[in-house]
């Protein structure tokens, strides 16, 4: 009987050991499992990927983030991006500004905060900038509620003659400026 119980300690030793070892080392390959997963997640290529740009509107210090979309032989205006109807200024999450004072857009006054920026594209004419209140849009304009819009405008397009395959956005002169296949979207801000 001592022998026994000599025999079923030595093997739940054992086993506690191993299974002790055997724990640290999965331990170990859950962090390797966790780490190498976050390294994946920072080097994911997106199809349209995420761009942050930061910049000085009048006095204001604004920074901007959207999702950039490419061309890729698609027709883009009136098919991919429909007319008159909201469009999210970009791709995949909401596009949003970020702006630290008051600034007037296209002579109109936006508060300091941050919004999300839609455009309503037109066959002709002027197309409507929005910028709305819910700026943290996982599914961009599939969430657009206009009762949170903050502030409407009209902006003119021009029609260029080379086509940008990706989209952009800059802070540049005359404030934003929005740029997309033969799009150039100047938004007037001071």
């Amino acid at each position: 009987m001592k022998k026994i119980n000599l025999f079923l300690t030595a093997i739940f030793a054992t086993s506690m050991l191993l299974f002790s070892c055997g724990a640290e080392k999965a331990a170990e390959t859950e962090e390797s499992a966790d780490d190498s997963q976050t390294e994946v997640k920072a080097t994911e290529q997106r199809a349209s990927p995420l761009r942050t740009l930061e910049g000085t509107i009048g006095n204001a210090q604004a920074l901007v983030q959207y999702g950039a979309p490419s061309v890729k032989g698609r027709v883009i205006w009136g098919d991919l991006v429909p007319y008159n109807e909201v469009w999210r200024t970009g791709a995949n999450e909401s596009t949003y500004i970020d702006i630290d004072q008051d600034i007037t857009v296209e002579g109109e006054i936006l508060a300091a905060g941050r919004y999300s920026i839609f455009t309503i594209p037109k066959v002709s004419g002027k197309w409507t900038v929005i910028f709305n209140s819910e700026w943290d849009l996982e599914h961009g304009h599939f969430q657009y509620k206009d009762v949170n819009d903050v502030l409407r405008v009209e902006s003119t397009p021009e029609w260029q003659e080379e086509s940008q395959e990706q989209l952009s956005i800059a802070i540049e002169s005359p404030g934003l400026v929005v740029r997309w296949e033969r799009l150039k979207l100047p938004i007037v801000m001071k």
